[in-house]
C-alpha cells in the first residue's frame, strides 16, 4: 500500500481537512498543509517517500506554481499595472539586493564562510515565496483590499521579478564557487533585465497566439485551460533547457500569458480564471504539504541563534529596502507597512535550491542549508499569518 498514488491520496484527504480546519479558526489554510507536510515527513512520521519528496515532487510542485502564476496573470489589469509600474519595479530589485548582500556580509563574519559561499547563503535567503504570496494577495483581490491603489497587483508584479532576481545572481555565484570560467556576477547581474525582457516577449507572443487559436477553433473552457496550463509547462521547460545560453525569465512570461489573455478577451480570462482557482484548490494541496515535507527541524534547528539572528538582519534589511522603494509613492504609512509584511515569507525557492550547494558538494553547504530551511520555518508560517491579519486591516477596502 506504501505507493505514490496512496501517499498523494493521503495528503489530499489530510490537506483538504487541514485547510478548512484552519480558515475555521481564522488562520491561513496554507499554515496548516505546511505544518501537515513537515508532520508528514521525515521529520516525524515519514509516510511522504523518498520519490515523492525529490524528482516527482520538484515537478509537482512546479506545475502547482506554474498554475497559481497564470491565474495570477488572469487577474493583472494594464489600467491596474499602469498605475503601480514605478513602485513595482523598484520592489522588484532594491529588497531583494538589500537582504541578499546583507546576508552576504554578515555570515561572511559571523559564520567564517568565503565571500562566495556567503553569497549562494544571501541569495538562497533573499528571494521571496510567490507560491506564499500570490494566492494571498489575489485573495485580498478578490475582497476589494487595497484595489484602489492596486497594491496586490504591484506586490503580485514585483515579487516574480524579485525570484529572477536571487535566483540568477545565486547561479552566479554557484559557477563562481565551482571555478567556472565563463561566470562573470556583473555581466550575470546586467544580464536580468535581458531574461525579464525575453520572458515577457515570450510570454506577449504565446499569449497572443493562444487567443488567436481560441478565436478561431470553437474549444471548450475546460480543454483551453489544459492547453494555456500545458503551453505554460512547455515554456517552463524550454527555458530550463536553454538556461545555460540565454537565460530566460519563464515565470514572468507565464504570467505575461495571463495578462496578454486578460487584456485582449478579458471575457475569457475571467471565465478561465474561474476554472484555474478549481485546478488550484488541488494544486495548493500539494505545493504546501510537499514543501512543508522538505523541511527537516533537526537541520533547522542546527542553524541555532546564529541563523535566527542571520535572517532576523535579512529580513530588516529587505524591510528597509521595501520602504525606500515605495518613497514618493501615494502609499501611506499603513500601506507601506502591509507591503513590509507581506514581502516577508520565503517557501518555495528555498525549498527548490536550499540542497544544491549540498548535492555540487560546496565547503559549508550544511551550514547554507539548515539556514534555509529555518528561514521557510520562520518566515512562510509568520509572512501568511501577517498578510491575513493585517491585510484588511491596513489596506482600504473598495466600497
Amino acid at each position: 500500500m506504501d505507493t505514490m498514488a496512496v501517499q498523494l491520496a493521503i495528503i489530499v484527504i489530510l490537506g483538504l481537512i487541514v485547510n478548512l480546519a484552519f480558515i475555521k479558526i481564522k488562520l491561513p489554510g496554507l499554515l496548516g498543509m505546511l505544518i501537515l507536510g513537515i508532520i508528514l515527513g521525515p521529520s516525524f512520521i515519514n509516510i511522504i517517500g523518498n520519490e515523492l519528496l525529490t524528482s516527482v515532487g520538484k515537478d509537482y510542485r512546479t506545475i502547482a506554481l506554474i498554475i497559481i502564476l497564470i491565474r495570477a496573470g488572469l487577474g493583472i489589469k494594464r489600467s491596474e499595472l499602469k498605475k503601480v509600474s514605478t513602485v513595482a519595479m523598484k520592489m522588484s530589485f532594491i529588497p531583494v539586493l538589500f537582504e541578499g548582500f546583507t546576508v552576504l556580509l554578515v555570515s561572511k563574519y559571523l559564520l567564517d564562510l568565503t565571500y562566495i559561499q556567503a553569497g549562494i547563503l544571501g541569495f538562497i535567503i533573499a528571494a521571496v515565496s510567490p507560491a506564499v504570496v500570490v494566492p494571498s494577495m489575489l485573495k485580498l483581490k478578490e475582497l476589494g483590499y487595497g484595489s484602489k491603489k492596486a497594491i496586490p497587483t504591484m506586490i503580485l508584479a514585483a515579487a516574480s521579478v524579485d525570484d529572477v532576481v536571487a535566483i540568477t545572481i545565486f547561479s552566479t555565484f554557484m559557477g563562481l564557487s565551482l571555478n567556472r570560467a565563463d561566470v562573470n556576477i556583473t555581466y550575470s547581474i546586467l544580464g536580468i533585465p535581458l531574461s525579464i525582457i525575453l520572458g515577457i516577449i515570450l510570454g506577449i507572443v504565446i499569449g497572443v497566439l493562444l487567443v488567436i487559436l481560441f478565436k478561431q477553433f470553437k474549444i471548450r473552457d475546460s480543454k483551453k485551460v489544459l492547453i494555456v496550463l500545458g503551453t505554460a509547462i512547455l515554456l517552463y521547460g524550454f527555458g530550463e533547457e536553454i538556461k545555460n545560453y540565454i537565460p530566460v525569465a519563464t515565470l514572468i512570461g507565464i504570467m505575461t500569458i495571463g495578462f496578454v489573455i486578460m487584456e485582449m478577451k478579458p471575457t475569457l480570462a475571467n471565465r478561465l480564471a474561474n476554472k484555474f482557482n478549481k485546478l488550484w484548490i488541488l494544486a495548493e494541496i500539494i505545493l504546501f504539504v510537499l514543501v512543508g515535507a522538505l523541511v527537516e527541524l533537526e537541520v533547522a534547528i542546527g542553524a541555532g541563534i546564529i541563523g535566527l539572528f542571520i535572517i532576523f538582519i535579512g529580513l530588516l534589511s529587505r524591510s528597509i529596502g521595501v520602504y525606500l522603494s515605495t518613497l514618493n509613492s501615494n502609499l501611506n504609512i499603513k500601506e507601506r507597512v502591509f507591503c513590509i509584511v507581506s514581502y516577508s515569507p520565503k517557501a518555495t525557492v528555498q525549498a527548490a535550491i536550499g540542497a544544491i550547494p549540498l548535492e555540487r558538494g560546496i565547503v559549508n553547504a550544511d551550514i547554507i542549508l539548515a539556514i534555509a530551511v529555518l528561514s521557510i520555518v520562520i518566515t512562510a508560517p509568520i509572512g501568511a499569518l501577517g498578510i491575513n491579519l493585517f491585510g484588511p486591516r491596513l489596506l482600504e477596502k473598495r466600497q
